[in-house]
């Protein structure tokens, strides 16, 4: 009878131990995806600011197409992403290039630079930027340890059992990861 008990206790613990560690790797999950659209609701935020700054720098600088024409098919770009890590950011270089571009622009004339309307945008951009880059960090971090639970003992047998798969990090280049600015 004792025996029975013992085996019994065994088997709960078990089965304990087996719950715990699949909603672990839930929650891991979940926080990766929480994470991801923070990212994505920054990114819309950014892309909905872009066509006012482009408007508002037309009125200004109408013979300079080119950096306008850069920001508007980077944003383009930007929209059409695919939806995983690696095309977000592929499109986020090309888009934060041509945003550098255009607010380099802003040196040429001096009428536009002083624009509330110019001003006002490049400050919620530059906001939205410092927004970004926080997101980024926060799920490469949750990407972190989602694939330490995903690949350490005892988290690799249920990640396998259950297809957990590993995420993939957001990586960004050095000078994209950088805001853009513009000194007046």
């Amino acid at each position: 009878m004792n025996t029975l008990w013992i085996v019994l206790v065994v088997v709960a613990l078990l089965v304990v131990w087996v719950v715990v560690s699949y909603n672990r790797l839930v929650s891991r999950r979940n926080e990766v995806d929480n994470a991801w659209s923070q990212i994505d609701v920054q990114l819309k935020r950014r892309l909905d600011l872009i066509p006012n700054l482009v408007e508002t720098v037309k009125g200004y600088a109408a013979f300079e197409k080119s950096a306008l024409e850069a920001v508007i098919n980077a944003r383009s770009m930007a929209m059409s992403a695919g939806p995983g890590p690696a095309a977000q950011g592929a499109a986020d270089i090309g888009l934060t290039g041509a945003l550098r571009q255009l607010f380099a622009l802003s040196e040429a004339y001096p009428d536009l630079k002083a624009n509330t309307n110019f001003l006002s945008l490049q400050e919620e951009l530059q906001n939205t930027e410092s927004r970004v880059a926080f997101a980024r960090q926060f799920y490469n971090d949750a990407v972190e340890r989602y694939n330490n639970a995903t690949q350490s003992f005892p988290g690799l047998i249920f990640a396998k059992s259950f297809n957990f798969a590993d995420r993939e990090y957001l990586e960004v280049e050095a000078a994209a990861a950088i805001p853009p600015s513009v000194k007046f």
